[in-house]
């Protein structure tokens, strides 16, 4: 291993303590009281979901993926912690979409600004996506994201952004006196490393610190007001959201969605979520039996509920097991670098070179995607593992760069889309914001990427040096601000597996991360500002849908409106699906927020009472143009009653219909009633 490399890892003594990672304090700063009764502590959640209908999905950017349905809602869960001896406050938001844009960051910070005025910026809000792939797409205003879903979606972004905003309005309006606590546990049986030959090409040193090849830790935040009540968690643990794979299309949460459904389902009014960190190498497929349209599962559900469940249990264990924190406070610092043009020092690369990072490159192993995570490969002449054949030709493939003009083309990589230079402004941003948050001992590296164990670790290491804090009180903070794809070691990259693929901005993506994130936690640590840095580009101006426009509704011929075309039978048992067919509307017209496209009523003597709705994971809503029309719609309806239900019920439809003049109306309809024993 070389000198710098070994210097960055062992500036602290590292040990493997109980399967984690811990550092030597030794000759570091005291840590200071923990004031843990001096909050201010606030939870809100909004609904974030899209169109379920008609449009592109986004994550596995297959233009063949196109939603019909809805099986989960979406939605957004904000935390504001305020730090009432010095006034500093930080906002948390995780959303249950697959990335969060700078479409997303601009939006709501407009939003936010024009509602608190300097009170919530970019500075000191966190916004970050658990990366469901099973959301809507065509929310960003970056053509390499947009264009698998035909263009940008207004009505799906629009409601991203207003769910999110709804989520922080709640969170402050929530805000009471309280107390956070942080606790830890481990889960080995919820992700696998999917790309392990690009794994294992790292040092030994690191790799021994993941022994498995993942990352196990879960870091839980216990928010609780001074009342005594339970009022937020959030969960931190490394696992990609494709549990639902890229033959689904039913809008989701994915794992992480079903994880805080389990949570908010036991305690009401208890906002739960479940982050991502250095999630870029994890899978949850553990098996590819799990994902693929044959295997053991019905559309992933089950693989879906397994990994949810495990994510929740074990969120559950360190939730109950909180302590107070070593210090107390919040402190936040925000930066915007571009990421195309970083010229890097010698500190931060393998071989203690000056290199630099190259405007944003995709290159022939992303577009293959990971074999591991996808069932349909789009392009089957790419694969993983593809580099460029002159450099390899070359030896480059073994030494790399072997030339300047060559490392600035990314070698080894064969680059397929030159990105960051395509018109008019680049297809994924290049300017981004960087940040460092932190709440109590808690420090999060808020990257806008996937980052994998590996580079993860070499984030956290040079944070927590400059911080002069424990390496295990500092965690990735993924998807967070905006989005660029993902960050490998150099190593990792030289493999040119799917993640080296999608690293955008060359081999020394990472070093030029960790150089600028180590200016970042310096200034922390001093109280400085290093500025806002160079602007974003905002590209908010030109962002054609290239789908046409939805026609106007009109029933299935010889039918009304909620009509049933198929009603259920009269007795079923639990578990048992349960179907009914009703004529409908373009669920499109009005996503129904604060509200239901369903209702499963169970009889209580003389009156009706909902027990399920779109949100529970029991209910199915499924959206279909009937053969040869192309604006009447069937709508499917299903239901598999839990254990232990038993009684009289009916099913009902909600939804909106749309005429020619644009005026749109609600409409409903009915199931004859059925037992269930």
């Amino acid at each position: 291993m070389d000198v710098t490399r070994r210097q960055l890892i062992a500036g602290a003594a590292v040990t493997v303590a109980g399967g984690g990672l811990a550092l030597s304090t030794a000759g570091r700063a005291p840590a200071a009281p923990s004031d843990s009764t001096n909050y201010l502590v606030g939870c809100g959640i909004g609904d974030v979901t899209g169109a379920v209908a008609g449009q592109g999905m986004m994550g596995y950017s297959n233009p063949e993926q196109v939603a019909a349905g809805l099986l989960q809602r979406c939605w957004a869960r904000a935390y504001i912690i305020v730090d009432q001896a010095t006034g500093k406050r930080v906002v948390f938001l995780t959303a249950d979409i697959a990335c969060l844009f700078e479409s997303h960051h601009m939006g709501l910070m407009e939003k936010l600004s024009k509602r608190f005025g300097s009170l919530y910026t970019e500075a000191n809000v966190n916004l970050n996506a658990q990366h469901s792939h099973a959301s809507c797409g065509g929310t960003a205003w970056d053509y390499a994201y947009s264009l698998a879903a035909f263009g940008f979606k207004k009505n799906s972004y629009d409601a991203e952004v207003d769910g999110m905003f709804a989520a922080i309005v709640r969170a402050h309006d929530n805000l009471a006196p309280g107390t956070i606590t942080i606790g830890r546990e481990e889960l080995h049986n919820a992700s696998a490393n999917r790309s392990r030959v690009a794994f294992d090409a790292n040092p030994a040193s690191e790799k021994k610190l993941f022994p498995n090849a993942i990352d196990p830790q879960v870091t839980v935040l216990r928010l609780r007001h001074a009342s005594g009540r339970d009022v937020g968690a959030i969960t931190w643990f490394s696992t990609h959201g494709t549990s639902l794979a890229d033959h689904n299309v039913l809008i989701a949460g994915d794992n992480k969605g079903y994880a805080s459904y389990l949570w908010e389902r036991t305690q009401p009014g208890f906002v739960a979520a479940f982050p991502q960190t250095n999630s870029g190498d994890m899978t949850p497929n553990l098996s590819l039996e799990w994902f693929t349209p044959s295997g053991p599962t019905t559309d992933n559900k089950r693989n879906c509920e397994l990994i949810g469940e495990r994510q929740y249990v074990a969120g559950r264990r360190a939730f109950e097991a909180t302590r107070p924190m070593t210090r107390g406070g919040v402190d936040s610092i925000t930066r915007y670098v571009d990421m195309s043009a970083v010229r890097v020092a010698g500190t931060y690369t393998p071989d203690g070179k000056p290199a630099s990072t190259t405007p944003a490159m995709m290159g022939a192993a992303a577009a293959a995607t990971s074999s591991e995570d996808n069932y349909e490969q789009p392009l089957p002449l790419l694969v993983e593992g593809m580099t460029n054949p002159l450099v390899a030709a070359l030896g480059g493939d073994k030494k790399p760069p072997i030339a300047p003009w060559m490392r600035d083309m990314q070698a080894p990589k064969l680059i397929l889309f030159p990105l960051g230079l395509m018109p008019p402004s680049g297809w994924i941003p290049s300017v981004v914001p960087l940040q460092i948050m932190r709440i109590g001992e808690l420090v999060l590296v808020a990257v806008p990427a996937e980052v994998t164990v590996v580079a993860g670790l070499r984030l956290r290491q040079v944070v927590a040096d400059e911080l002069r804090v424990d390496i295990d009180n500092v965690l990735i903070q993924g998807y967070a601000n905006s989005y660029t794809q993902y960050v490998t070691t150099p190593e990792e990259y030289d493999l040119q597996q799917y993640e080296g693929g999608e690293t955008q901005y060359g081999r020394y993506t990472l070093p030029a991360y960790m150089q600028e994130f180590a200016k970042l936690a310096a200034a922390m640590a001093s109280g400085r500002s290093l500025g806002r840095g160079p602007a974003p580009v905002d590209k908010s101006g030109f962002q054609p849908d290239l789908l046409p426009p939805v026609p106007a509704d009109r029933p299935i011929p010889g039918h009304a409106y909620g009509d049933v075309l198929r009603q259920p039978g009269g007795s079923y048992r639990p578990g048992q699906p349960i179907t009914v067919d009703f004529v409908g509307a373009h669920p499109n017209n009005d996503f129904r927020h604060g509200g239901t496209y369903l209702e499963v009523q169970r009889r209580e003597g003389d009156s009706w009472t909902t027990v399920a709705d779109d949100n529970d994971w029991s209910t199915e809503f499924r959206w279909a143009r009937p053969p040869g029309s192309t604006d009447t719609s069937r709508i499917t309806i299903t239901w598999r009653p839990p254990a232990g239900a038993s009684g009289t019920y009916r099913i009902k439809y909600d939804g909106n219909s749309r005429d020619g003049s644009g005026r749109i109306r609600p409409i409903s309809g009915m199931s004859r009633t059925f037992e269930v024993r």
